[in-house]
């Protein structure tokens, strides 16, 4: 692996001769041949269901984060049922106590989501995000996902959470500077959809940079330090992103295609990234029409 900080595209990313006077994005990249993430490990190689869309309703997430609020107070409940007797030899009021911290954190569990789900449907952020979507938000995600997995649905409630979340983030309606605001792509995108990722941030002077892990993101985002970050990424990827760095920045998180299986010519919503650059970077010009 090498890794090189070039000053324009490497010669895989050159547009056509049509977009030739178009303005660049400094795109810092790294050299790699396709390499499953840890996170597709379990893989078979056969196409992915839908085509690699897992687009889901954010219903999918509320019914599911209900569920696991669900397992995890009943779990508590049956151990504090097991342990209680002997609780009670120590005092009477031990097992007392801990059924009511159990009650109350399990009502408290229950008004959140609540709360996130008014949230969302009525348009309104109800709390200030560090209590919300970059909040305990974040770990309601991955244990949701993790009970979904049991179920076979992790992709697309996965991809129902991070819509969520980039609904109420985008919300915010947070403005940063042009040289405060980077944008973060995977090795596996298309040929177009890197043209199209580069044409966009060319026009609104963002830079672009090009991981294969996830610990190289986060080393450039420190480095770098951005007051934002536009962020691509599979729904499994995008879920340790977030949780990793979306409680310390600011994070809008696009999701890809995947027809030919994980990590390898995955396509986004070009309309989508551009709509978010233009919003974030303050003074940005009128957004041009923009092919997906």
């Amino acid at each position: 692996m090498k890794l090189r900080f070039p000053m324009a595209a490497p010669q895989t990313a050159t547009p056509p001769p049509s977009s030739a006077s178009a303005p660049r994005a400094q795109l810092i990249h790294i050299e790699v041949d396709r390499r499953l993430g840890h996170e597709w490990d379990e893989w078979n190689g056969r196409p992915l269901p839908g085509g690699g869309d897992f687009s889901a309703a954010p219903g999918v997430f509320f019914r599911f984060a209900a569920l696991t609020i669900a397992t995890a107070t009943g779990v508590a409940a049956l151990l504090l049922y097991l342990i209680g007797p002997r609780l009670s030899t120590l005092s009477a009021l031990v097992p007392r106590i801990l059924w009511l911290v159990l009650a109350l954190f399990a009502a408290l569990e229950w008004l959140y989501l609540s709360v996130l789900a008014a949230s969302f449907y009525s348009g309104r952020n109800l709390l200030p995000e560090r209590v919300l979507e970059r909040g305990p938000y974040l770990q309601l995600m991955n244990y949701t996902s993790l009970v979904a997995r049991g179920f076979g649905k992790r992709d697309w409630v996965e991809h129902a959470a991070i819509d969520i979340y980039n609904t109420l983030a985008e919300r915010r309606g947070r403005r940063v500077g042009k040289g405060e605001l980077l944008v973060l792509i995977p090795r596996c995108l298309s040929k177009q959809a890197l043209d199209g990722v580069l044409e966009i941030a060319g026009r609104y002077e963002v830079p672009v940079f090009v991981a294969t892990r996830g610990q190289l993101a986060r080393r450039v985002i420190r480095e770098r330090r951005p007051r934002a970050v536009v962020a691509v990424a599979c729904e499994r990827d995008m879920m340790t992103g977030l949780r990793d760095v979306a409680g310390k920045l600011p994070v809008l998180g696009l999701t890809m295609q995947l027809p030919n299986g994980p990590c390898r010519d995955a396509s986004i919503d070009l309309g989508q990234m551009e709509r978010w650059v233009q919003g974030l970077v303050a003074g940005a010009p009128p957004r041009e029409h923009t092919k997906r």
